[in-house]
């Protein structure tokens, strides 16, 4: 890969069903590379679920080798129970990235749906159809938990772009013959009493 090449692993958590995907960017160029979902609901113990999404999530990263992880927040539901499930669902899955040394980000579900959308309400069909367009894929209904997980890697690539260089261009600067001459080229850097 290029300078500015890496791939993100996006998550939409789930405790029955959990989608991610992997992203992989290069300067402006967006493709993708896998995406699917891990059916849990086979477990029927909540501990079983959580071990199955960390070590399911750590062999998708050892996989697709992926730098970030971009992972869909909890949302304030009426049922707390179905969101405090969510909420460990979310963060087993950021313990992987974390043990497996990636960067992770959170959004907010509006948030994925402004980037990809322009509207923060779309439903997951609407996001589903922007994606194909961005992205130039043919997504299948039956994994639009994996959509959502395409939709919050888009929406960090959306929100910090390419990698730039690890070293900013060296600037050359004239050397000033005296401090007067300095202060003369320079009067921004002058703090005045």
């Amino acid at each position: 890969m290029s300078l500015g090449s890496y791939k993100i692993l996006g998550v939409d958590p789930g405790t029955n069903i959990l989608g991610y995907a992997i992203l992989s960017v290069d300067g402006n160029q967006l493709k993708v590379i896998h995406f699917g979902v891990l059916h849990l609901d086979k477990y029927e113990d909540h501990h079983d679920k959580l071990k199955e999404i960390f070590l399911q999530i750590q062999e998708i990263i050892e996989t697709y080798r992926p730098a970030q992880l971009a992972i869909e927040a909890p949302f304030y539901g009426k049922n707390v129970q179905s969101m405090l499930k969510l909420g460990r669902a979310q963060g087993v899955a950021m313990a992987a990235g974390m043990t497996m040394g990636l960067s992770i980000e959170e959004y907010a579900p509006k948030k994925v749906k402004q980037s990809i959308t322009g509207n923060g309400n779309a439903s997951k069909e609407q996001v589903a159809a922007m994606l194909e367009n961005i992205l130039k894929i043919k997504i299948d209904s039956k994994y639009l938990d994996a959509t959502d997980a395409l939709g919050v890697a888009v929406c960090h690539y959306n929100q910090n772009g390419p990698l730039k260089s690890a070293k900013p261009p060296v600037k050359t600067r004239k050397k000033a013959a005296d401090w007067s001459s300095f202060v003369k080229d320079n009067p921004q850097k002058v703090i005045k009493p």
